[in-house]
């Protein structure tokens, strides 16, 4: 049976409830994680006893950095599910996470335009 054939009964629906998942939760510990953010597993890191299978998934998944959003679509949780997992994962370090950058952080247009009239004028 693979990973994804464990938690969904085509019938029944998922076999373990998302508050099962979280013990309860519903926010994650720590700061909140923007859906668009990357979350990337920290090389070299050994994850202590208490995860449970759904970390240890959204663990391997990490290995590259990947969104929150498609980290929660890929495994077949529900968002706020892989935030709070996410959140035990952060809280032992062993993901890091990089928030995407807002829009006041972002150059002005501008700015753009004249750098690129400079690259055109080389």
């Amino acid at each position: 049976m693979s990973q994804g054939e464990r938690w969904l009964d085509e019938d029944a629906g998922p076999l373990v409830r998302p508050y099962t998942v979280t013990r309860g939760r519903t926010r994650p510990t720590g700061p909140d994680f923007d859906m668009m953010a990357l979350v990337t597993a920290v090389p070299g890191t050994r994850p202590r006893h208490g995860l449970g299978p759904e970390h240890m998934r959204l663990l391997r998944m990490c290995a590259e950095p990947t969104s929150v959003v498609d980290l929660a679509s890929d495994s077949g949780l529900p968002l706020t599910v892989t935030r709070v997992l996410l959140g035990d994962l952060r809280e032992q370090r062993l993901v890091s996470v990089r928030t995407p950058a807002g829009v006041a952080s972002l150059p002005q247009e501008r700015i753009l335009r004249e750098v690129i009239q400079g690259l055109r004028a080389l």
